[in-house]
């Protein structure tokens, strides 16, 4: 699937660290997620299903991805 990067809504969190190292998430007309690295706006592009992206916020919000509690480092 090709995404039109110049022309999605491409939004990015308030808590990026100001030097471009974010991601940034974009919903589609299908419904479905585009993710992408803030730094390489014209690399790849990740795309997630409703489902897949509502499992994947549930998770963060919920701490399941958290790597200093995993013991991984931050």
């Amino acid at each position: 699937m090709y995404i039109h990067t110049k022309t999605e809504a491409w939004r990015k969190s308030t808590f990026c660290n100001g030097a471009g190292a974010c991601v940034e998430v974009a919903p589609l007309a299908d419904g479905n997620v585009a993710l992408r690295d803030s730094k390489t706006q014209d690399g790849p592009v990740l795309v997630f299903t409703p489902g897949e992206w509502a499992a994947f916020t549930a998770g963060v919000r919920q701490g399941e991805f958290d790597l200093t509690a995993l013991g991984a480092g931050a």
